[in-house]
């Protein structure tokens, strides 16, 4: 899958955290979104316990939520959000 970029989607609750934030925090968050395109599992990325696709990548105290499907090749963004609060289910 070397040169393989996968398409990046986010779930509506993703969409709607994402557009609530802070400009400042948009701008760093925005390329490291762009960045899982060509590489989905970056050096600092965590496996989330429990979840079998599901990924945490942190931006200082916030995070983005992700899933990787390989086939097809799809970055799910599931939700972002400052690290106390993202995880939250609700």
């Amino acid at each position: 899958m070397e040169g393989s970029r996968y398409r990046i989607e986010f779930s509506h609750r993703a969409a709607k955290a994402y557009r609530t934030l802070p400009e400042d925090v948009r701008r760093r968050i925005e390329p490291k979104i762009d960045a899982l395109a060509e590489h989905p599992r970056p050096h600092g990325a965590r496996k989330i316990e429990g979840e079998q696709t599901a990924y945490r990548v942190r931006v200082g105290d916030y995070r983005i939520l992700y899933e990787v499907h390989d086939r097809p090749l799809l970055i799910l963004i599931m939700n972002v959000g400052h690290r106390r609060e993202v995880y939250r289910r609700t």
